[in-house]
């Protein structure tokens, strides 16, 4: 019920601003028939209504997972057209307010006012006209790139591979591989072959060990179910390690406040884990050996600067871990690395995360990277280093929110273990 009031409060917001765009069109395009002008009257609205009702019955009722993908797609388009519309219909009602104060008296106004500014005629075209119908055109734009970053991106799984230099590696640790996937989001998938096809394409890599980093769904655990046994068939000889992101705990579905349903939840999401077959680590350690020798891989619960919950506590997984030449962190958020890891834990030489996305939209390129998510995340996506500390972000397996991916790709890491 928390979420309630926010959600009645987007809906008025939306009904609002679709209000707002239908006036415009309709002023627009005045030379439309009768009953041209009544299809389209008719065809919006029930367009509209029926995605507010969707978005509604998406969240509050247990629909297929399919068919919620399919609402929230269509909803997350049409409110990024829209919004691409606004600029130019509040530029046009700004420009007719200004011209309308300014106006002295109607003789005034007839010789004041430019000609195209009055019923046109011809093949004249009013600047109302023009700024609305450009407006439309710019709705064009993020229809088409977040159409095809739907189509072709939200699935479009890349390997990355990278040496992760670590000095006081043991010998017996040199050259050893360690795969890395997070933030699957399971409550946002539509495509089971495309998400199989993924795990796939990690265990083709042949890891010697893995890190899941958190998030593995979007609210509830139930959301894994129908992926459950896909990412079971992720194994690895010296095993699966995984930590719990800030959407696992089931907060932004029952609360902060602890409740008989969230307890369970929790339970439910540390019984998948284990069923799964990964080894999850809540505030604690293990001790990965080859040949005689030993590194130590830690996992807490989510820390998160700001608003997100800070479960974590350092002070446990680094127990019993000082005799280790090597540590390796598995903690969801990034902003935890330098909240709390560098100014505290020297002793951690590499931490791995997530829970950036990359904001799924931006560039990734050899030399350069570029997304909006660097103004609110300083480390967003690859590997970092601050003097013998090094942190590497991973954009995510999965989706939450927009369905897709422009430019940010979801991403399935290699690390290479080197001492030099």
């Amino acid at each position: 019920m928390g979420r309630l009031p926010f959600i009645i409060a987007a809906c008025i917001f939306i009904i609002a601003f679709d209000i707002y765009c239908f006036k415009a069109i309709i002023a627009v395009f005045k030379k439309w028939k009768p009953n041209t002008k009544k299809v389209f009257t008719i065809a919006y609205w029930t367009y509209s209504t029926l995605l507010i009702i969707g978005v509604f019955c998406g969240i509050y009722l247990n629909l297929f997972l399919t068919l919620r993908a399919i609402i929230l797609v269509a909803f997350f388009l049409t409110v990024a057209c829209k919004m691409a519309m606004l600029p130019f219909l509040v530029l046009d009602d700004l420009r007719r307010l200004f011209i309308k104060i300014f106006r002295k008296n109607k003789t005034a106004e007839a010789s004041t006012i430019p000609q195209n500014e009055q019923s046109p005629t011809g093949d004249h075209i009013s600047r109302s006209e023009f700024l609305v119908k450009a407006g439309l055109v710019a709705a064009a734009v993020p229809l088409t790139s977040l159409s095809w970053g739907i189509i072709s991106g939200a699935y479009d799984y890349q390997v990355r591979r990278i040496n992760l230099i670590l000095p006081n590696l043991p010998k017996a640790f040199d050259g050893i591989t360690l795969g890395q996937i997070s933030d699957i989001h399971s409550g946002s998938f539509y495509n089971k072959t495309a998400v199989k096809g993924g795990v796939e394409m990690l265990l083709g890599e042949k890891p010697d060990f893995i890190f899941f980093t958190g998030d593995l769904v979007n609210n509830l655990t139930n959301e894994v179910k129908d992926y459950q046994d896909i990412f079971s068939k992720v194994k690895a000889p010296l095993g699966v390690y995984s930590s719990l992101g800030n959407h696992d705990y089931g907060d932004y579905y029952f609360g902060k406040e602890s409740s008989p349903a969230k307890v369970k939840n929790l339970k439910d999401m540390v019984d998948v884990h284990k069923i799964m077959g990964y080894d999850l680590l809540m505030n604690e350690n293990r001790r990965l050996k080859v040949d005689g020798e030993e590194i130590g891989i830690l996992g807490i619960e989510n820390w998160g600067m700001g608003r997100f919950p800070k479960y974590g506590k350092m002070e446990l997984a680094v127990q019993n871990t000082d005799d280790l030449p090597v540590k390796l962190l598995l903690s969801h958020d990034p902003s935890h690395w330098r909240g709390e890891v560098l100014q505290k834990y020297p002793q951690i030489d590499a931490m791995f995360s997530g829970h950036t996305h990359g904001m799924q939209f931006g560039v990734r390129l050899k030399e350069m990277q570029w997304s909006p998510v660097q103004y609110i995340y300083k480390e967003w996506a690859g590997l970092y280093q601050e003097q013998k500390q090094q942190l590497y972000v991973n954009v995510g397996y999965g989706f939450l929110g927009y369905p897709g991916r422009v430019g940010i790709l979801p991403e399935i890491t290699i690390f290479t273990l080197k001492r030099a």
